[in-house]
């Protein structure tokens, strides 16, 4: 599907701020209310908007603490792969996993209260799966950009 420069508009204006109303985004837009829903409806039936959330202060909720762990397994066979993305996502500290390209075979976005969640979430689950070779554990120390849009 092809984005139109409304498209657009309404889709930046929606990740900055996903309660905005259909009578706000007309105002800004200089539209009528009826296309402004009308093409918020087709963008998420099109799958373009895959849903809304509420972003949550993580270290207001108990997670303040922040890891980056680049996992290395031993087995590269489809269903060592599979195995592994099956037990990875039933980890609630883990909040973003990737299969990625290069070193490491996974990058895993891990939120804990502080170190001694993190080494029993390391010790306990992570190294206790079966495949894992290797972790890297890179710690962050201050984030300088946070974002959940996707840029146009």
């Amino acid at each position: 599907m092809e984005l139109d420069e409304i498209d657009k508009q309404i889709l930046e204006a929606l990740q900055r701020n996903a309660r905005i109303t259909t009578k706000e985004l007309s105002y800004d837009l200089k539209l009528s209310q009826t296309p402004i829903y009308e093409r918020i409806k087709r963008l998420e039936r099109e799958g373009i908007i895959k849903g809304y959330v509420a972003l949550l202060d993580k270290e207001k909720v108990g997670k303040p603490m922040l890891t980056y762990c680049s996992v290395q397994l031993k087995e590269h066979a489809k269903p060592f792969l599979e195995q592994f993305e099956r037990e990875v996502v039933t980890f609630t500290e883990v909040v973003e996993c990737y299969y990625i390209a290069g070193n490491f075979d996974y990058l895993l976005r891990v939120l804990v209260k502080d170190i001694s969640q993190y080494q029993n979430f390391l010790v306990n689950k992570l190294a206790a799966l079966e495949n894992i070779q290797n972790v890297q554990s890179m710690f962050v120390m201050t984030e300088v950009k946070w974002s959940t849009e996707t840029p146009l």
